[in-house]
């Protein structure tokens, strides 16, 4: 069994990603809380480990990997089943599947985290400007699920996953998938196809309590 060392905030989309991942290639991660807003990922034994002080990042052994969409790939590359269909070796399979990861990157979870994210420092969602960019991305991805059941096809790929993560935020906030009806289609299925969903929505569970509480505190 690989000693892995994942250093995370359980409730954010990148550390929820990377454990349904883990969870999709079989192994076990050994989670280590860190609490960015008490500056955890500051302190010089982590900066060590990851320069750039980002979370989540990934020991694998000794070997030290961040940002959470490589995070991904590396886990299905070293411990997935050969030419899973995850993460298939075929080029144009693997293009789509990476063109999905940098949209989610650049596009969808960069837009719902400058809507989202403003409620932890002032209490409030982003403007009516940040939403607009949240249902743009999300349009896109309703247009990439017309007519298949996954984002790149008819099967479950590191992408889905990694965008599953994205969207569940959802739970947290006031949002109308139902706008999007083949996103809403291809959320509903996700408990039946997606391993680790029950985790991944009591880490959402247990963030929203959190954010309640922070809230709760400005008031």
């Amino acid at each position: 069994m690989p000693n892995m060392d994942f250093y995370n905030m359980p409730g954010a989309p990148a550390s929820r990603a990377i454990q349904m991942i883990a969870k999709a290639v079989g192994v076990e991660l050994n989670s280590k809380f860190m609490n960015t807003m008490e500056g955890d990922q500051l302190k010089p034994e982590f900066v060590k480990i990851n320069p750039q002080h980002t979370i989540p990042t990934l020991v694998d052994d000794g070997f030290a990997i961040w940002e959470s969409r490589a995070i991904a790939v590396y886990l299905v590359e070293k411990y997935g089943k050969a030419d899973s269909p995850l993460y298939p070796k075929d080029p144009k399979k693997r293009a789509l599947i990476n063109q999905r990861l940098y949209f989610d990157m650049g596009t969808l979870y960069d837009a719902q985290a400058k809507y989202f994210f403003p409620l932890f420092r002032t209490g409030k969602l982003g403007d009516q400007e940040a939403l607009d960019k949240v249902n743009t991305a999300f349009g896109f991805l309703n247009t990439f699920l017309e007519g298949q059941d996954f984002v790149t096809g008819s099967e479950l790929t590191v992408a889905d996953l990694v965008i599953l993560a994205t969207v569940s935020t959802i739970e947290m906030i006031p949002f109308d998938i139902q706008k999007f009806p083949n996103v809403e289609r291809w959320y509903k299925n996700a408990p039946k196809v997606a391993p680790g969903w029950d985790e991944n929505l009591e880490s959402l569970k247990n963030a929203k309590k959190f954010l309640e509480e922070k809230l709760a505190e400005k008031k």
